[in-house]
């Protein structure tokens, strides 16, 4: 596999994502290029935890590394969850009805919250940040600011992973909106949903009387 504008970095990842474990040797003769250079790119792909290396022995001669993709690096290549995901929710709405369907996502909303409500310390300020950061960490791509009147918060959520699965069932709208003002504590409010068109999912928060 040598595609031009593929660079050699990801040439190696799809070999090994098609071909299994391979030593050096094997990439080099189908890369063409020397074993230093390949030993170059794994070393980088190594250290970004794309790669592991495994030592191998053989019937003659020394051991030898082979290497394999890691669980992170799976993660790099196609992906098409959402469409599952959306096949089973509508074999569940046409087997069992809507109100099963909103039983499932309270039951993932009740375990966001128990997972959540441990990192939920001090004012809220503290609160505000530490849920944009564990979004962030689901791929949300969220900022926060205090309002302009100084009054309240805002979070924006700039992706969302779920998207397709939100715009055909809006409950899982509802049930963030709920969770953050489960683990907040305080009145949220949300004004832009991109399930629903918007650019953005806008939340504003302000403490709870």
């Amino acid at each position: 596999m040598t595609n031009e504008g593929t660079s050699t970095r990801d040439q190696i990842l799809h070999m090994l994502k098609v071909k299994g474990s391979l030593p050096v040797s094997d990439m080099a003769v189908d890369l063409g290029i020397t074993e230093m250079a390949v030993r170059r790119h794994l070393n980088t792909l190594e250290r970004d935890n794309l790669i592991k290396s495994t030592l191998v022995r053989q019937a003659m001669g020394r051991p030898t590394n082979v290497y394999s993709l890691s669980q992170e690096a799976d993660e790099l290549f196609p992906r098409n969850y959402s469409h599952l995901t959306l096949d089973f929710l509508q074999d569940i709405k046409e087997i069992d009805g809507l109100s099963k369907i909103e039983m499932l996502f309270r039951r993932r909303e009740n375990r966001l919250e128990e997972t959540y409500r441990s990192h939920m310390q001090g004012d809220l300020e503290k609160r505000v940040a530490k849920l944009a950061e564990l979004q962030n960490d689901k791929g949300y791509m969220v900022e926060w600011e205090k309002d302009e009147n100084g009054d309240g918060y805002r979070i924006q959520e700039f992706n969302c992973p779920i998207s397709q699965v939100a715009r055909e069932f809006n409950q899982a709208c509802s049930c963030e909106l709920s969770l953050f003002r489960r683990v907040l504590n305080a009145n949220v409010e949300q004004t832009t949903c991109m399930a629903k068109g918007g650019d953005k999912c806008v939340f504003h928060i302000k403490e709870a009387k």
